[in-house]
């Protein structure tokens, strides 16, 4: 099999870059820099998804889509309240109470910033046992470069590798953005590869499905990144709802809140795995859902699956996850579409 070795430093470059739901351009444009001298057609719709197609080696091919995308959840400045300070709003489902004193950047000039709340040293008893809520906290950019309503905010925390750990923000779902470009560079020929790097997953598998109608693929995948919940159980019983572990293999999914897959698909990288020597595991049924939520519905019905790295903390300052998780999960992505012939969709 073609040996497949994880992009570090552009995973690195990627995830450095922000690109807050509806706001894609840095990450856009790293994805286009990659992809131009590689692919066949390469176009930018009106929402801004970045649209690759990679011919195959004959006529009427299958036409399988491969969908990552390029937003991450974040924030939007709405209003200034004086002195440096600013209110805001989420952009896509952020964990609230892990955001107080982080760092940040506003807007394109990436101006620096902290979210800001009362010191717990100087809260009450009832202040300190209430929940942390978005309109308690504050923006606050000291006295710099003024911010405007609108700009996107994004986590200041710079990508770092530990051995086969990677610490990182946007891990969702640049994980996924890395492993399309590469696989592109390894683009199998029996199949017409379709590549669709998508915006405003975040806020509603919004690009996807545009993207799915456009190119009316036979199979739509989504790549992604799944919460892994395997941290040890507070009370010392066994945790048996963890969703994926880490260091278990990428994550194939039999059903969440927007998808249940197409269990052909499902069957066909299961034995992939096997096959290959790859280890996987299944994503355990629950809520979540990826671009596959969207791309499956449209036209007449496509049949898709999501296939996910693992990943500890979503939609905080900082996840973490295993090189090793995400070079399986190239490797199974590769072999899994290098296998695909047009029996897998026909009817028996």
């Amino acid at each position: 099999m073609t040996a497949l070795t994880p992009p570090i430093k552009l995973l690195e470059k990627l995830c450095n870059a922000i690109a807050v739901s509806g706001d894609e351009g840095e990450v856009r444009k790293i994805v286009l820099e990659q992809v131009t001298p590689l692919a066949d057609e390469i176009r930018v719709d009106a929402l801004g998804n970045v649209l690759v197609r990679k011919r195959a080696s004959k006529r009427n091919a299958l036409k399988v889509l491969l969908a990552a995308h390029m937003d991450e959840v974040g924030f939007m400045v709405v209003a200034e309240d004086g002195d440096g300070f600013y209110r805001f709003e989420q952009v896509g489902a952020v964990d609230v109470s892990t955001i107080a004193g982080k760092s940040v950047f506003i807007g394109k000039d990436r101006v620096p910033a902290v979210i800001g709340m009362k010191p717990i040293h100087l809260s009450d008893a009832d202040e300190r046992s209430r929940k942390v809520s978005l309109d308690s906290l504050r923006l606050d950019a000291g006295k710099g470069p003024k911010a405007q309503a609108g700009d996107r905010v994004g986590f200041a925390t710079q990508f770092r590798r530990a051995g086969n750990s990677i610490f990182s923000k946007a891990l969702d779902d640049r994980l996924g953005v890395a492993t399309l470009i590469e696989l592109l560079k390894r683009a199998p020929t029996n199949i017409e590869l379709l590549l669709a790097f998508t915006v405003q997953e975040e806020v509603g598998l919004r690009g996807a499905t545009v993207a799915a109608h456009a190119f009316a693929p036979d199979i739509a995948i989504a790549i992604d990144s799944t919460p892994a919940r395997d941290l040890p159980a507070y009370d010392g019983r066994e945790n048996v709802v963890y969703n994926t572990k880490l260091g278990h293999g990428p994550a194939i999914y039999i059903a969440d809140a927007r998808t249940l897959p197409n269990q052909r698909l499902v069957r066909h990288f299961a034995e992939t795995g096997d096959a290959l020597g790859i280890p996987y595991q299944f994503r355990q049924p629950g809520g979540g859902g990826t671009d596959a939520g969207a791309m499956h519905k449209q036209l007449e019905g496509i049949p898709a699956l999501s296939i996910s790295v693992p990943g500890r903390y979503a939609h905080t300052p900082v996840g973490l996850a295993r090189v090793s998780d995400w070079q399986n999960t190239l490797r199974l992505v590769h072999g899994g579409v290098s296998r695909m012939t047009r029996s897998l969709i026909q009817s028996k």
